[in-house]
């Protein structure tokens, strides 16, 4: 029998984790604090907005993708009743908050997956194939969009950031040590833009820019080390590599050579919630884990405390 899976929360990301998790025939009701937008979703969706408890009650598992302020409450009861638990990033609003749902999910044996889409997609696993990451001593990464009325109850880090903040921690492999960060209001009530530049206990550092008030769409990783350097753009879906014996020759480095390669777009969404799905039918590891999870908002939360900082 398939899964059975509920929705909670149906504002941008929900909607879309109730087309995807109707599409594979497992949704089986959803529920929003906005009546009439639960109702239209539903509809949409060809499914049934329930109360939060019924759906936990009849679901499986849930996709909690309420704003960040009530993922807490929200797991943490379906946690409670024995239901697998997928919540959108950042996974709690407080480190306290993440470490209960952790010790919680631990303790009831129930999967608990976190929304960090990037680790999913198609970039990152050619990024990661490429290994870029190995021995490197430092890493640019910038994500900058336009203005949109979205994801507003938290600042562009807990918005923005932290997928590159997931990604730096993958890829340094090493303790945070410092972290310093510049970053302003401008168009909601909590920053706007962010620029963090953090130091790990390995020797790394890393410099990571985010905004949602840019004049256009920019994603762009620069990974640096003594075995050469990687740049990946993410939006050209380019990675180029210099290294020692690299396959298109550089005339004014002897031995040394660019590595490019390309890839597929493909649906992060539908990559999440197969990997959710396995976790819960198979047992397979969970990539994007609670322990994951805590790490990136506990760099995020240092980040925003540098900011207040000055």
């Amino acid at each position: 029998m398939a899964l059975r899976i509920g929705v909670i929360g149906t504002g941008h990301f929900g909607r879309f984790h109730a087309q995807k998790l109707a599409a594979r025939g497992c949704l089986i009701g959803l529920h929003d604090e906005n009546a009439a937008r639960a109702a239209r979703i539903a509809e949409e969706v060809g499914t049934t907005a329930m109360d939060p408890t019924a759906l936990i009650d009849a679901a499986d598992a849930v996709v909690v993708a309420v704003p960040t302020a009530w993922h807490y409450q929200h797991a943490i009861a379906a946690i409670a009743a024995g239901r697998h638990v997928f919540i959108e990033k950042p996974i709690a609003a407080s480190l306290t908050e993440a470490q209960d749902l952790v010790d919680a999910a631990a303790a009831r044996g129930v999967v608990l997956q976190v929304g960090h889409i990037e680790r999913y997609s198609a970039a990152i696993r050619t990024l990661h194939a490429s290994g870029a990451g190995e021995g490197a001593l430092a890493f640019e990464a910038t994500r900058v969009a336009p203005f949109r009325p979205r994801s507003l109850d938290v600042s562009v880090v807990l918005d923005l950031m932290i997928h590159d903040l997931d990604l730096v921690l993958s890829l340094a492999a090493s303790p945070l040590a410092e972290v310093r960060a510049v970053g302003r209001r401008v168009m909601s009530p909590h920053p706007d833009f962010a620029v963090a530049q953090l130091r790990f206990e390995s020797g790394a550092a890393a410099t990571v820019t985010a905004s949602r008030i840019s004049v256009g769409l920019e994603r762009r990783l620069r990974v640096l080390g003594p075995v050469g350097e990687t740049r990946v753009d993410f939006l050209a879906r380019s990675l180029e590599r210099l290294r020692p014996g690299g396959a298109e020759p550089v005339p004014t480095m002897p031995g040394w050579g660019i590595d490019r390669a390309t890839w597929e777009e493909h649906d992060s969404l539908e990559a999440e919630h197969a990997a959710f799905l396995a976790s819960i039918e198979t047992g397979a590891p969970v990539e994007a884990n609670g322990e994951v999870a805590i790490a990136a908002l506990h760099a995020a939360l240092r980040v925003e405390a540098a900011m207040r900082q000055g």
